[in-house]
């Protein structure tokens, strides 16, 4: 609780956790609204592909730009007009469900602009976190947020399964226009604290080139990101077009589709509490071994394994993946440039997501020709290696907690930057006498 209280303390941070909590509150009702409705209204795992696609497909194709830009523009201004933008198309959406007019092609339509929008967003909220907290709060920072997300994660789908099954897919999407619009207005009340950003002088695709060279700089970075695109593609895609059919065939009901998430939210919630205290020595290769119930729960989903089995997995999943984003997001606003924050992290979205929608895509067809089942359960299992090929990298295993004085990419060998790094001198903290004895006789020993 006192880590609560510490972080809450700072007002900054407050309304920006306030907004957000709102928000992805609506966006897990979304999440799993829109799948259910699909279902619903079509029974297409194509159609439902086709959708979720038209979304991704945006965001992969802006979020490098949507980076460059947060790394440009004060961030909270670039979240609140997406915040505005998202909120005013699914108020659009909801009035189509709520007219009956709505069809297949509008809602690919206005999915393609939220995915636009969020492709904006996400880069100027990494960026924006680490200046609402002093340093040495970030990961309390990330735990609290993962905390109230990862809730929102476990009600949502209840919430939306409700609304869905015992009202309409259109008061889901009103819920969401509204939450957006709540966050937008905590939005202006933020006055972020300078990390020692500096103002963009290079161009777009100048900037673009540097915010890559940071991340092929850091083989932890790259590797993880291409490991998560390539699970992404076989397990995530294929969770989200197909789990809601596989589930109404085998247990009787898709509504159990919303049941696992509710699951998986509940322990995405315990593993954020975790996270406030939970500080492993070697926190990514902690965390990617937890992340291996992920596919392990599309697996026996697919193999129709007893409903209780898979609840299970669901839960360790939830849990695993929370303490992941804790500890990989602490890790790049630790070891990143602030300057470069959003780059890198549209880099991570970008890299993460880009086969995504051809996930989307492929699930339908593919399932019409193996069964969904058999389609889940081969992307599950390409998934598992994949995770852990993940682990292979000596710096992603022996990434530790410490924080150091991050250079940029390409600082001059034997630079004080470069040492200070190598030799774990904090960022953001007053150096010691020991630091700088340690550094002179690096220094010396480089001569």
């Amino acid at each position: 609780m006192s880590s609560y209280l510490r972080v809450l303390r700072h007002p900054d941070f407050r309304y920006l956790f306030l907004g957000q909590s709102a928000s992805v509150v609506g966006d897990q009702v979304v999440l799993v609204a829109l799948a259910l409705f699909v279902t619903r209204l079509t029974g297409s795992p194509t159609d439902l592909g086709l959708i979720l696609g038209a979304q991704m497909l945006p965001l992969v194709a802006l979020i490098l730009f949507g980076g460059v830009w947060a790394d440009r523009l004060p961030r909270q201004r670039i979240m609140i007009a997406t915040d505005l933008a998202r909120a005013a198309l699914h108020a659009t959406l909801a009035v189509l469900i709520f007219t009956g007019l709505v069809r297949v092609w509008q809602m690919v339509a206005i999915e393609a602009l939220f995915g636009a929008a969020q492709a904006f967003f996400q880069p100027a909220y990494a960026g924006l976190l680490p200046q609402t907290v002093p340093e040495h709060l970030i990961q309390d920072a990330r735990a609290l947020t993962e905390s109230t997300a990862n809730l929102a994660f476990m009600l949502g789908p209840a919430l939306a399964t409700a609304l869905v099954l015992g009202f309409g897919a259109g008061e889901a999407f009103a819920l969401d226009a509204a939450t957006f619009l709540l966050s937008a207005l905590l939005l202006r009340r933020v006055r972020a604290r300078p990390r020692g950003e500096a103002p963009a002088t290079a161009t777009v695709m100048r900037e673009l080139r540097s915010g890559w060279r940071e991340v092929r700089a850091r083989s932890w970075v790259w590797v993880t990101i291409a490991a998560f695109a390539g699970a992404v593609l076989c397990v995530y895609a294929q969770w989200y077009a197909l789990a809601p059919v596989i589930t109404r065939d085998v247990y009787g009901s898709a509504g159990v589709f919303g049941l696992l998430e509710s699951v998986g939210g509940a322990g995405a919630v315990c593993g954020a509490l975790a996270g406030l205290r939970f500080r492993p020595a070697r926190p990514l290769r902690t965390g990617l071994l937890l992340v291996l119930a992920w596919p392990v729960e599309a697996g026996a989903l697919a193999a129709g394994s007893p409903l209780v089995a898979v609840t299970a997995c669901a839960f360790a999943t939830g849990f695993g993946f929370a303490l992941f984003m804790i500890w990989w997001e602490t890790a790049l606003a630790h070891h990143v440039p602030p300057a470069a924050l959003s780059r890198v992290s549209a880099y991570d979205w970008m890299g993460s997501l880009a086969l995504l929608p051809l996930g989307y895509f492929l699930a339908g067809p593919l399932a019409a020709q193996l069964g969904p089942r058999v389609v889940l359960g081969a992307g599950s299992a390409v998934g598992l290696v994949l995770l852990a090929l993940a682990l292979l990298p000596r710096s992603t295993r022996e990434l530790g907690q410490a924080s150091p004085l991050v250079p940029a990419a390409g600082a001059e060998p034997g630079s004080i930057q470069q040492l200070a790094g190598e030799l774990g001198v904090e960022a953001g903290r007053e150096p010691q006498v020991a630091d700088v004895d340690s550094l002179v006789r690096a220094v010396n020993e480089r001569r």
